[in-house]
């Protein structure tokens, strides 16, 4: 593909690839496509900052790029790895065919992971929170590791001079960057809010399990002389970086709750039974005043399941006990949330049964083995259709639901 390199500050240009139709990690989709950076940095001496992988022509994407800024390739001096994860670091099988003799400058936790990945266990500089690589011309880089956000061995780079850091996965988003405007100072309103709502999902989807390492990391961010955030992933954040900060703040929040005064309705149902209870309990909620995500298990992938529950305060889940347990789509599903830590959800359930009930047994396992501590309303379980009193049991489970989740995220002021 066509891919242009652009200026993100004096000295720092931005080399991109979207990539499109593929499943992010093998399981996210993508329907937007995602933005692959990294970064030059000149001073005396050139550096890039992470690469991309193998999924868009590597290194021939990155390599015409170098052209478009009349540099060869083998004015490299350093490669730095702020993050191992291969959609950053795969080109380097390609680059070593190209360029044999360069230093990477990476995290202690990285390097094992350079030699299982890319066979690399020579000319490596390990540093440090702390440590410096001084390219010349006034140009100092500075190391800060991040660990955990999302792999133990993450590091940020963070450029002195104009004030720009490099976080590669923190602050990234889904969603493929025109290279005419991959910048915050560039895009219209509606188009930085295209933006967000993809990193809403890109954070439920690839973060949310590491979020109190995310908080961590916001905090050391904070500490610096922070004027432009340039990530692995999505649009540069140059006119307002605050602006991703509090949105990653905002979601590292919701894992533990409260989260939006919302609900998210997650239901399944093998014949029917279960499904008739599903649109009253939503138009209780509704009458009072909250707004409800649904999705439907397992149509619904959980990627967009994972986004609703981590932005919503409230749940609600509704399917069929199968085979003396939950139905099983909506057991993986809950199971995936529990291992992502989203926590301290206000809750409902409600379902149909034939021969034998047992749903709220494994619910209660998996609320448990993961340690999720979400407050249950007492379900109403009904033995195959429900009746009139089930449905209206249903109705009423759904206010009190809403009710509790507008006291829980609005305190007073939603009496």
């Amino acid at each position: 593909m066509d891919a242009k390199a652009t200026k993100v500050a004096e000295g720092i240009h931005r080399l991109s690839a979207n990539v499109k139709n593929i499943l992010f990690e093998g399981m996210w989709p993508v329907p937007n496509g995602v933005a692959m950076n990294s970064y030059i940095v000149q001073g005396e001496k050139l550096a890039i900052i992470d690469g991309v992988c193998g999924w868009d022509g590597v290194p021939e994407t990155l390599l015409a790029q170098f052209e478009q800024l009349n540099l060869d390739v083998n004015d490299l001096d350093y490669v730095i790895i702020n993050h191992m994860e291969p959609d950053h670091s795969g080109w380097l099988d390609a680059f070593r065919k190209v360029r044999k003799d360069f230093t990477i400058y990476t995290s202690e936790r990285a390097k094992p992971l350079l030699e299982a990945f890319y066979r690399i266990t020579d000319n490596i500089k390990l540093v440090k929170s702390g440590d410096t690589l001084d390219l010349g011309a006034g140009r100092v880089l500075a190391f800060e590791e991040i660990p955990n956000v999302h792999w133990p061995e993450t590091m940020a780079t963070f450029d002195t001079k104009s004030g720009t850091l490099f976080p590669c996965d923190a602050f990234g988003s889904f969603g493929a960057v025109s290279d005419e405007a991959p910048y915050d100072d560039t895009l219209q309103e509606e188009q930085i809010e295209f933006f967000e709502r993809e990193m809403e999902r890109y954070y439920s989807n690839i973060v949310t399990a590491f979020s109190v390492a995310t908080q961590k990391a916001v905090q050391k961010v904070k500490g610096l002389d922070v004027k432009i955030i340039a990530p692995g992933h999505g649009i540069v954040w140059r006119r307002e970086p605050d602006r991703v900060i509090r949105s990653y703040t905002r979601l590292a929040g919701y894992a533990k709750g409260p989260a939006r005064a919302e609900v998210a309705v997650l239901w399944g149902s093998m014949y029917g039974m279960t499904e008739l209870a599903v649109q009253p309990v939503i138009e209780a909620i509704e009458s009072q005043g909250v707004k409800t995500r649904v999705h439907r298990v397992p149509e619904s992938h959980i990627g967009y399941v994972l986004d609703s529950v981590l932005q919503s305060s409230g749940v609600v889940l509704g399917m069929p006990t199968y085979e003396y347990k939950m139905f099983p789509p909506m057991a993986a599903v809950l199971d995936e949330i529990g291992k992502k830590k989203i926590m301290n959800r206000k809750a409902f359930r409600f379902g149909s049964y034939g021969w034998s009930g047992g749903a709220q047994k494994e619910l209660d396992e998996i609320n448990e083995r993961n340690k999720m501590k979400w407050d249950f309303l007492e379900p109403v379980e009904f033995n195959g259709r429900p009746t009139e009193h089930d449905i209206e049991l249903a109705r009423q489970r759904g206010v009190e639901l809403a009710r509790a989740v507008k006291q829980w995220t609005l305190g007073d002021a939603a009496s």
